[in-house]
């Protein structure tokens, strides 16, 4: 079964040109969405299509980049396809998954997206190494301040107040007060097993 999937980027726009080359091509089924397609955005038709397509299934694009922005997500989905035994066309870029030419050229965009991600990869720990040359960190800024953690760790040598409310009243998971405070957890599980 054709299973077709249509989107556009803002709801001033048409789906009219995708509907009906999807509809041309054999769709039977057409999921829509007035949808962002940067990277990361929920886009709940799309999982609705993904969800509804089963072996032997093609799900068909009128244009490649209708899959998201970024050339990883894009393969991720089409991996995932082949991975359910889930065929792939896109009508503009005539990739087809069921065609040696489209398997190749669905295999040439990802290593493409493989270089890019590793180039991409080198460039950030580069940047990383010149900054921790100047004596700059890198990563996220640390929540607590050196207050908060003096507070903390008193508050742990009392002994009164249970990891959880501690944690609370940082403003912390109980994971993220783990990361600062190690130790709890070594002497909360000492504590609980007598």
């Amino acid at each position: 079964m054709l299973i077709g999937y249509a989107r556009v980027s803002t709801t001033d726009q048409n789906l009219d040109l995708q509907r009906d080359a999807l509809q041309r091509a054999g769709c039977q089924k057409i999921f829509e969405e007035k949808k962002s397609g940067r990277a990361g955005t929920k886009r709940p038709e799309f999982d609705a299509a993904l969800a509804y397509l089963r072996a032997e299934d093609v799900l068909v694009v009128w244009k490649l980049d209708r899959l998201g922005r970024s050339l990883v997500e894009m393969m991720r989905t089409i991996d995932g396809l082949q991975k359910g035994d889930i065929k792939f066309q896109s009508l503009t870029e005539h990739f087809d998954s069921e065609t040696a030419h489209g398997r190749f050229a669905l295999q040439m965009h990802g290593a493409m997206a493989e270089y890019f991600l590793d180039l991409n990869r080198e460039r950030t720990m580069e940047g990383l190494k010149a900054a921790l040359a100047r004596g700059k960190k890198g990563g996220r800024p640390r929540k607590l301040s050196e207050a908060d953690l003096e507070a903390g760790k008193a508050m742990l040598v009392a002994g009164t107040i249970p990891v959880a409310q501690i944690a609370k009243r940082l403003g912390l998971s109980r994971a993220g007060f783990y990361n600062y405070f190690p130790q709890a957890r070594a002497t909360s599980v000492v504590k609980a097993d007598p």
